[in-house]
């Protein structure tokens, strides 16, 4: 969705990218500079890759394109529309489960044409539940273990799907294949530092669930749009 279609000149100072740092019930987030929305008094911040790469920057879509020509290393890619895809109304809401046990983190391993990609366990949020209902719900459809729901670290948006992720600590053994609703995957454990370099989706997910392992979770989800439909693609952005 586009705000508009209104263009935002993205704006750099040396190697480092200027934003407004702005707040809302939620706490702090950087949005691009723009004359129609942005304040005289408006606090600007200059931000590395390294730091935008981690920053919660809106909207999500203008900043997918912006990080993804960044990390590419093609430079400022001129005039960018506002693309807001958060603010579609969602055809489908999902809830995903981030369970890792001693190292690994648990993924549904799904094959097609000989070629094998990976989800995250999880499903669509039914009427009346909340997401942290439904991860959980999922989670034993999907893999037969139990769990309880820690923190939500990131929401992904894609082609008017909203998602969710938590953190999610699970108890038990996966089940027997025949007890599993996961549409023909398979429920397998995966290194968390594989994961970079493993096709899954969400693309843009994948490696930040990596470095989190090893620094620690957010404290606020991490807004993300995911146009990346190419699952063996390394992404860095």
């Amino acid at each position: 969705m586009t705000a508009e279609n209104r263009l935002v000149t993205v704006r750099y100072d040396a190697d480092k990218l200027i934003l407004e740092l702005r707040h809302d019930a939620e706490g702090a987030y950087h949005a691009f500079p723009d004359a129609r929305s942005g304040t005289a008094d408006a606090q600007h911040v200059a931000l590395s890759l390294a730091e935008a790469l981690h920053a919660r920057i809106r909207p999500s879509g203008t900043a997918e394109a912006v990080l993804r020509a960044w990390a590419e290393g093609g430079g400022p890619p001129g005039p960018v529309t506002l693309d807001d895809p958060a603010a579609v109304p969602p055809v489908r809401v999902r809830a995903g489960a981030i369970v890792i046990r001693d190292g690994a983190m648990l993924l549904i391993r799904f094959e097609e044409d000989g070629t094998a990609y990976y989800e995250i366990p999880g499903g669509g949020v039914e009427t009346g539940e909340t997401p942290e209902t439904a991860v959980l719900r999922e989670l034993d459809e999907e893999t037969g273990l139990a769990g309880t729901v820690g923190p939500e670290v990131a929401r992904v948006w894609k082609a008017g799907r909203h998602e969710h992720y938590f953190v999610v600590t699970a108890t038990g053994e996966v089940g027997p294949p025949e007890t599993l609703d996961n549409y023909g995957g398979t429920p397998v454990w995966i290194p968390v530092e594989h994961l970079p370099t493993t096709a899954l989706w969400p693309r843009r997910l994948s490696w930040r669930i990596e470095h989190w392992h090893r620094t620690g979770w957010p404290e606020r989800p991490a807004e993300l749009a995911d146009s990346i439909t190419e699952l063996g693609r390394p992404c860095k952005w």
